[in-house]
This record gives structure tokens, C-alpha cells and sequence, in this order.
């Protein structure tokens, strides 16, 4: 009970400090609109969209603690993905703190998701960084493990790895300390400085994708921090995902059914693709669109459809449509679906996931990637 009300309590003041600022800002800027002052609107639009960015961080650490976030398994190559970073974690960590990167020999590819295992790594650099106010070294290894079956442990099985570690010259812990570090919200900053949410979002997404997080520490010797991930069959592949193409792109008359159960996220999507001109077909449920496909109607170029709907899922109204039309494109879109943690082993093939929040400029990019493809 103690670790739920800590739980608990601790997303009800951070989100409690994001809402403040969202309410806040459009309400001044509601006042400002009336007013017709409109000489500074961008800038408390800017901080109410910074709020919005900061909670949806908050809540993918969540999802990623609770092992219930959208993961893209893929083989990738862990020493790229560190190079492809370095020069960010450089800029974090400042010029009074020295970063060394050993890369691994002969290493094997890692089956992991890209984008997470950055976001976890950075973590850890942050962490590093912190624990150093007065500078020190932080050093990045990256090493094949083989974990035999006299090693293994309950939260390791025997098998091979891929590790990532960090090292710091920090202040170190103490064990009663250590016993708590994954715990969501634990924190040992000041309040203000930090969530608590780093080191849980790191255990969280290691567990789920198969492998585990360690901790060597001592009081005044620093620390080392590892991520073990699954040795991946096969070759790595490239790292990270194309990066969206912020600019909006004019449709050129495609149809697109828009599934979707909550009336707000619905609204938007429908009028960004209309706005964008698309032929657009508005579902509040599965079945709904499931009836659509049954009747005598033209086409669907690209089905856009909610994981998590009452009735039908998403998933399950996608294979509806594929029946139909074969060659319609599929895009699934998730906040949290615990069928869907696993992306390979839950889309139908083809198909792509988009996890809650996202831009509209996102969503608009990657409609009209999937089109071009036909």
C-alpha cells in the first residue's frame, strides 16, 4: 500500500503541476483572443504545448514501467545506435564531464526496440551527470554476455546478451538506497529536479523486452548501471526510424476510414484529413466499420483505426478489411493496449502502429508515406 500511495501520489502532483500549466495557458489565451491582443498568443501557446509534451513523457515512463508500452522489436546494431547519440549525450552531460565509449568486438545484433533503448540509455547518462556535480568521467561499454544456466537467475535465464553499460566516478550509494532505485517516483533530488521516474522506466523496459538492469554502486566509488537485452538471430538492421516529414502534404483524393471511440481525438483527425483532402469516413466503433466493409462501397485506400475500441477491436477490424480489399493499407493507433506491447507479433502484416499522443503533423506524414506506397 505504501509503494501504491507513493505511486499514485506522485503522478497526481506532476500531473496536477503539467495541467496547471495547459489549463493556465489557454485560458489566458482565450482571454487574450477576446481581448483582440494578440501580440503575444504564440508564446503561451508555446509553454501550453510544452505542458502537454512534458505529460506525455510522464505517461510512456508509466507505460514503460508497467512494461505496457507499444515496443518495436527489431535487430539493430547497439554500437551505431550509441554513435548515432553521442554527440547529444555530450551536450547533456557539459564540458566538465568526460564521456568514453567502448564499443564492443564482434558484436551481436540486439533484439530490442531503437528508440526506447536510446531514451533508457540517456537515462543513465543523466543519471551519471548528476551524480557528479563537481565533474568526473562517465564511460559507455558495450560487450557480448553469455548468461550459462549456473548463472542464471530468476529475472536472467541462461542465454546470450547484449550488454550495455554505465559507469560513473559519482558519489555511489548506499545499499538501502539501491534496494529502491527502480520504485516509480523514488527520487533522491531536491523537489522539482527530478520524477523518480528514470530508473523504474529503465527497469520496465529492459524486463519487457526480455532482459534485465544491474546495479554495482559503493558509497564515494560511483556507479555502474547495465541494460542486458536478448541477442537478436540474424543480422542487425538499420538503427532508429525515418524521421517524419514535418511539412503537411495535400492528398490527391484517397479515402481514408478514420476509427476511433473517443469524440475529441476523432474530431481531429477527421478534420486534419478532410482539411488535407482526403475522402474521409468517420467510425465511433468497430462495428460500425465493420458494417461499412460488408455493404456494397467503394474502396478503402487506408483504414486508421484505434486499438483499444468497445466491441471490435482494432486489430480485428483491420482483418475485416483486409478480407475486402486485400491491398488497403492499415494503420493502428494505441494509447495502451496490452495485446499490442509487442508490435511484430500483434500487427497484420503490413500493417504500422502509432502510440498516443502524436503531432497531427506526424499523423499527416505517415498517412501520406503509407499511400505513396501503394
Amino acid at each position: 500500500m505504501e509503494a501504491v500511495g507513493q505511486l499514485t501520489g506522485g503522478i497526481a502532483h506532476d500531473f496536477n503541476n503539467l495541467l496547471t500549466g495547459i489549463i493556465g495557458g489557454i485560458n489566458v489565451v482565450r482571454g487574450r483572443i477576446a481581448k483582440g491582443k494578440m501580440d503575444d498568443v504564440t508564446r503561451f501557446m508555446d509553454e501550453v504545448v510544452n505542458s502537454a509534451h512534458r505529460a506525455a513523457a510522464l505517461t510512456h515512463r508509466l507505460l514503460a514501467f508497467s512494461r505496457r508500452q507499444a515496443l518495436n522489436f527489431k535487430a539493430i546494431d547497439v554500437n551505431s545506435m550509441v554513435q548515432s547519440v553521442l554527440e547529444l549525450f555530450r551536450r547533456t552531460v557539459g564540458e566538465n564531464i568526460e564521456l568514453v565509449v567502448n564499443p564492443g568486438k564482434d558484436l551481436w545484433p540486439a533484439r530490442t526496440d531503437a528508440n526506447q533503448l536510446e531514451t533508457a540509455l540517456l537515462n543513465l547518462v543523466i543519471n551519471a551527470r548528476d551524480a557528479m556535480p563537481n565533474g568526473g568521467r562517465i564511460v559507455i561499454s558495450i560487450e557480448n554476455v553469455t548468461i550459462t544456466k549456473d548463472a542464471a537467475k530468476a529475472d536472467l535465464p541462461a542465454g546470450e546478451y547484449v550488454a550495455l553499460r554505465v559507469a560513473d566516478t559519482g558519489t555511489g550509494m548506499p545499499k538501502e538506497i539501491v534496494d529502491r532505485v527502480f520504485d516509480p517516483f523514488f527520487t533522491t533530488k531536491p523537489v522539482g529536479q527530478g520524477t523518480g521516474l528514470g530508473l523504474s522506466m529503465v527497469y520496465g523496459f529492459a524486463k519487457q523486452s526480455g532482459g534485465a538492469v544491474e546495479i554495482e554502486t559503493a558509497v564515494g566509488k560511483g556507479t555502474v548501471v547495465s541494460i542486458l537485452v536478448p541477442r537478436a538471430p540474424g543480422e542487425a538492421g538499420a538503427v532508429g526510424e525515418a524521421r517524419a516529414d514535418s511539412e503537411l502534404k495535400s492528398a490527391s483524393g484517397e479515402r481514408v476510414m478514420v476509427v476511433e471511440d473517443s469524440p475529441s481525438v476523432r474530431m481531429l483527425m477527421a478534420d486534419l484529413l478532410k482539411e488535407l483532402g482526403y475522402d474521409v469516413i468517420v467510425c465511433s466503433e468497430g462495428q460500425e466499420a465493420a458494417d461499412f466493409f460488408s455493404g456494397d462501397r467503394q474502396k478503402v485506400d487506408l483504414l486508421i483505426s484505434d486499438v483499444g475500441l468497445p466491441g471490435l477491436n482494432g486489430r480485428q477490424v483491420a482483418e475485416i478489411g483486409l478480407q475486402k480489399w486485400p491491398a488497403m493499407k492499415v494503420l493502428l493507433i494505441t494509447g495502451y493496449a496490452e495485446a499490442a506491447v509487442h508490435r511484430a507479433e500483434f500487427l497484420p502484416p503490413g500493417a504500422q502502429l502509432m502510440s498516443k499522443p502524436f503531432e497531427l503533423e506526424a499523423l499527416a506524414a505517415k498517412v501520406a508515406e503509407m499511400l505513396s506506397a501503394r
